[in-house]
């Protein structure tokens, strides 16, 4: 283990507090000191550290990291780590994020009398906030140095980037939004304009600790608590050092406060993609990827990426300095033992996992083999097309397009997938993700279908075409009916070949799908048109059922008319099957 010497204090900030090392926090613009020094007094640091983005502190952090035995190296690869967390703080917590307004109904539509918890999001009332602020952030930082990171998402410069400063008392966070997001000094003309986005974020374990950390991970799970201020541009977290919970950047800002920035200024910010004009940056410059099911044979793009300069958080370990988790298809060679993300010894055949259900890489971006070379470009990317996703089991087809735009904003709005790990809940239960943003919204639901209506209907608009896929067909034995993975390109194809104006489709109740002939299918051995693309009358009339009440219970009367006009439009589709 080696140890990094502490950094003799170079200058003192307003109240005595001490800085360390980078930049010199003088050269923050006005708008941005003023942050600081509001979040110095109420946090309470021992010291100050303004990060710069360069390759000598991201040295520092890591050496720091691993001193603090909070990240374990490993040689098997080039400059990767791994950190273990608090077995309680290891995914999103959706059930203690919170959007902030004056008006309930600016959060989230209002729930019919007698209906069932909000499914579209929390809201906490000003005053309820400020209580819970009060209760938390006091002397929270108290003993640890608060890291303060100037940040970019998307490319520095752009007239599509949305840039923020946050202020964190975890050297984790530091290290990983330095792989996420831009950091550094170029972002200071953008901090000046006093538009960014505020970012306040702590583990709550102030110095001297009252109790033993759990895996060397600060972290208060009884108190976690992830807000969003829309109409203040600000972001305040407070409890969890995982993921979308401290990571500002990522849900929270580039999705939560960024869909309500883009209804403001009339673009559309989405999961994994902000469109504005017509054209899209990827406002994250790393990859904060699910690693269980990652492998060579899944996603070998993924598995070249993760080679360098990456951060696994809660996957296993091999003695021989590599990592390890469930999916990964790489032999273990003989003499190597496993250790588990809990710490513990694991052989192949235990019952728990070796890897968390939500364990995770931070890689960054420019290291994957197949990065577009215009994914940089200030100006963004054309839109052709926009693909929802869902992850449904049965009954809907592997690929269909809507019919036209307002039938595209229905097909979104009308998703529902199979629960994954990355938030708090369990097991494969479906639940309605509208959007893929069901977590993600940064206000009403209505209001953002309504938004995304309007974009629709501005004159002269050249529209991308939107299509649904579902990856995740099963037969009657659980087992796939697609392959995946490198075939998904064979779906794609189809997708680009209707954006070029091939007539290969056949319209069927739900949208139009690939004719017989128009889906390569060639060298899949037990892979039927039929299993691809099943459009039963008993199923749609069900999820046509199931649909309304779901609209009724969650958006009220908040749903824009159009919507609830192509879900009857659909029923009678249905009828005449």
């Amino acid at each position: 283990m080696r140890c990094v010497p502490r950094v003799p204090p170079r200058r003192l900030f307003s109240g005595g507090v001490p800085t360390e090392g980078g930049e010199a926090l003088g050269a923050l613009p006005p708008p941005a000191r003023q942050f600081v020094e509001e979040g110095v007094r109420l946090c309470r640091p021992r010291a100050l550290r303004l990060c710069d983005g360069s390759p000598a502190e991201g040295a520092a952090l890591l050496s720091q990291l691993q001193a603090e035995g909070v990240l374990h190296p490993l040689p098997k690869y080039d400059n990767c780590w791994l950190a273990r967390t608090d077995p309680r703080d290891v995914a999103r917590v959706e059930s203690r994020t919170v959007l902030v307004t004056e008006r309930e109904r600016d959060a989230i539509p209002p729930k019919p009398p007698g209906g069932g918890p909000q499914q579209l999001g929390n809201w906490m009332s000003p005053p309820a906030f400020e209580q819970a602020v009060q209760e938390r952030f006091p002397g929270c930082m108290e003993g640890r140095t608060m890291y303060i990171l100037p940040f970019s998402m998307g490319p520095v410069g752009s007239p599509l980037a949305k840039v923020g400063l946050q202020l964190t008392d975890s050297p984790y966070v530091a290290a990983s939004m330095r792989i996420m997001t831009r950091v550094g000094p170029q972002t200071f003309p953008a901090l000046a304009r006093d538009d960014f986005i505020r970012c306040l974020h702590s583990v709550g374990r102030p110095l001297p600790l009252r109790e033993p950390l759990v895996s060397q991970w600060p972290c208060d799970p009884a108190r976690t608590l992830v807000a969003h201020l829309p109409d203040q541009r600000r972001i305040v977290s407070f409890g969890s050092g995982y993921g979308g919970n401290s990571l500002l950047g990522k849900k929270c800002f580039a999705l939560r406060i960024a869909s309500r920035l883009a209804r403001d200024e009339g673009w559309l910010a989405e999961h994994m993609l902000v469109i504005c004009r017509l054209r899209a940056i990827n406002p994250e410059s790393g990859f904060f990827g699910v690693a269980p099911g990652t492998s060579m044979r899944t996603n070998p793009n993924a598995m070249l990426t993760v080679r360098a300069n990456t951060i696994f958080t809660n996957v296993g370990c091999t003695s021989d300095g590599g990592v390890y988790w469930e999916g990964i298809d790489q032999p273990v060679r003989p003499g190597t033992t496993l250790t588990s993300w809990l710490g513990q010894p694991w052989t192949l055949g235990d019952p728990q996992p070796c890897a968390h259900p939500n364990s995770r890489f931070c890689a960054p971006a420019n290291q994957c083999p197949i990065m577009d070379p215009a994914w940089e470009d200030p100006e963004g990317v054309p839109i052709d097309a926009i693909i929802f996703g869902g992850r449904r089991p049965e009954g809907v087809p592997l690929v269909y397009e809507a019919f036209n735009w307002r039938h595209g904003v229905f097909v979104g709005s009308a998703m529902r997938s199979e629960a994954t790990a990355a938030a708090e809940h369990t097991g494969r239960r479906l639940m309605h993700d509208p959007f893929a943003m069901r977590p993600f919204f940064g206000y009403n639901a209505g209001q953002y279908l309504a938004h995304w209506l309007a974009v629709g209907e501005r004159e002269g608009a050249r529209l991308p075409r939107i299509f649904h896929v579902n990856w995740f067909l099963r037969d009657g034995a659980g087992r796939f009916v697609w392959p995946g993975f490198g075939h998904n390109a064979r779906v794609l194809a189809w997708i680009c070949s209707r954006v070029a104006g091939e007539d290969n489709a056949k319209t069927t109740p739900v949208g139009l799908v690939p004719r017989e002939d128009a889906l390569d299918l060639d060298g899949l051995p037990g892979v039927s048109y039929a299993d691809l693309f099943p459009v039963s009358r008993p199923f749609w009339e069900k999820e046509a059922r199931e649909l309304r009440r779901y609209y009724e219970e969650n958006f009220g009367e908040d749903l824009p008319k159009e919507v609830m006009g192509e879900l009857s439009a659909l029923e009678e589709r249905v009828k005449k099957m």
